[in-house]
């Protein structure tokens, strides 16, 4: 059993099994919200006796085990876990609507803290899918906590299976969406020389149909992908700083078009 669970740890046993490992009593709620239903849990019977009411949401669906801390301590990721882990099966996960209005494309993000955040104020922002150009596994576990459940509310679609060929299919459905009438707004530093014109992030019209595309966390945005931009935007912000990070720099280009909306309220 511990083999089995500390294999879908990795990319390949998830993809061979079909399966996602969620850890934790939090990501199990986040997923019960959504219906999305356990094949299996594993679980102490400490933490059977103080969720009663989760576990009567799972029972007739699942198979439960129960386990020592022991063995959980060497399944999991997780450095103290709280008592109970579950096998998820990967067709369960949010699928992309047609025609999204607001896309999320992210290009390299390497960091899991970094990706899981970003997963998290998209949700917030109710942006409708992300598209992943390689990087971080949205499935790693550091992903999934630190996005506190957001990757299993938010659809994402993982584009390419090598950087160069992500970056690619990218720009490919980057194009695409221009033609759709898309804006397509790249971020860019206030110092950074282009071609095109560069705005203040709030003077972009947030609620047209929109991709944001964030890029890697050392080298930005590639340069071919950075060519598809319809737009650019900048975050003003102080010189003794060379970059924000993109996690960061997402948020209040993210929430802009919900600022609006709420300030006309007010109005």
């Amino acid at each position: 059993m511990v083999r089995r669970i500390r294999g879908l740890q990795k990319k390949t046993g998830r993809e061979e099994h079909s399966s996602l490992l969620l850890e934790g009593s939090h990501l199990l709620d986040e997923a019960l919200k959504t219906n999305f239903l356990p094949t299996e849990v594993f679980a102490t019977p400490e933490w059977c006796y103080a969720h009663e009411e989760v576990l009567g949401k799972i029972a007739s669906r699942s198979l439960l085990t129960l386990v020592t801390k022991t063995v959980l301590e060497a399944s999991l990721s997780t450095v103290t876990p709280d008592g109970v882990a579950a096998i998820f099966p990967m067709s369960g996960l949010p699928k992309p609507r047609k025609a999204p209005k607001h896309i999320l494309a992210l290009d390299r993000i390497q960091d899991p803290g970094n990706l899981g955040n970003l997963f998290r104020s998209a949700l917030a922002a109710e942006y409708e899918v992300i598209w992943l150009s390689s990087g971080a596994d949205p499935l790693n576990q550091k992903v999934l906590r630190s996005s506190v459940g957001s990757v299993l509310h938010l659809p994402f679609e993982r584009i390419g299976d090598s950087s160069s060929s992500s970056i690619e299919m990218l720009v490919s459905k980057l194009n695409i969406a221009i033609d759709n009438n898309y804006q397509v707004v790249g971020t860019i530093s206030p110092n950074k020389i282009t071609e095109k014109g560069v705005k203040p992030y709030w003077e972009l019209d947030w609620d047209l149909p929109t991709v944001l595309v964030l890029g890697n966390e050392g080298s930005g945005v590639h340069s071919s992908i950075e060519a598809c931009c319809s737009d650019f935007v900048t975050l003003p912000h102080s010189s003794l700083v060379d970059s924000l990070n993109v996690a960061s720099a997402a948020v209040p280009l993210l929430l802009e078009r919900k600022r609006v909306k709420m300030v006309k309220g007010i109005q």
